[in-house]
């Protein structure tokens, strides 16, 4: 017998890849008198139980908005701690990753992180590459604006080389040359803590996505609000531009 809280999914339309902004690490923290680092320790285990929760639903990605390119406007001492988490992160939960069959990949500006994330991640990244259950995209350092900026200088390097025409650039081309190309544009965006914007995350992916907006707070997202979400994408007619009929 099913449990009762997959009894609102059908297991046929599970989005294949989902991306989320975990949004109210901070809020979360405060809420309970704890320092905002307290927060993102908290949200990095929800992350984790999530990208388990999802693989068991079937899902095939999940990318997550782990540090902006903005975000290293935030006090020193944050962003310092953050790069410390991540670190941790990244070496504490690898040996759980990989028994889960995780995949992780990292997409962003990575060359500008400190040499000892950038070496935490590169190791992830080496003994996960055969996994195949589900893949985490660890977007950080990552900005769509960016993305799309990094994309439109390899066009230009190979149009100044002679490898394209004006007339070759197209969709695909521009698609073939973000930061993870082989990942599906997500079927799904959850956001956390009630935010209504993107910001500045996937511009070029998501464009068809369907957007899902919770009040909770990224810490106390679960198991049973990842299937609310999936339960709301699946109420949903996806057009991509044509009418129902077609």
């Amino acid at each position: 017998m099913r449990e009762p809280s997959l009894e609102k999914l059908d297991m046929n339309r599970i989005p294949a890849h989902i991306a989320i902004i975990m949004d109210g690490n901070g809020r979360w923290a405060r809420q309970k008198g704890l320092p905002r680092l307290e927060g993102h320790r908290k949200g990095y285990i929800t992350l984790r139980d999530t990208v388990i929760a999802a693989a068991g639903l079937n899902v095939k990605a999940i990318t997550a908005y782990t540090f902006s390119s903005e975000n290293w406007r935030r006090p020193k001492s944050e962003v310092s701690g953050l790069m410390k988490l991540l670190k941790f992160a990244a070496k504490n939960e690898l040996e759980n990753m990989k028994k889960e069959g995780v995949r992780i990949i990292v997409t962003g500006r990575v060359h500008e992180l400190p040499k000892s994330v950038r070496d935490q991640l590169a190791e992830d990244v080496e003994e996960t590459k055969n996994n195949t259950r589900i893949t985490l995209n660890v977007a950080i350092n990552y900005g769509g604006r960016n993305e799309i900026v990094d994309a439109a200088r390899r066009v230009a390097a190979m149009a100044n080389e002679g490898k394209i025409k004006p007339d070759d650039i197209d969709e695909g081309l521009i698609s073939s040359l973000m930061y993870a190309p082989d990942l599906p544009d997500p079927d799904l965006l959850i956001r956390t803590a009630g935010e209504m914007r993107i910001s500045n995350f996937l511009l070029w992916q998501l464009a068809y996505t369907e957007l899902y907006v919770t009040n909770v707070l990224w810490p106390d997202f679960s198991r049973e609000e990842l299937i609310s979400a999936i339960a709301n994408y699946q109420s949903r007619t996806r057009k991509f531009g044509r009418v129902v009929e077609q």
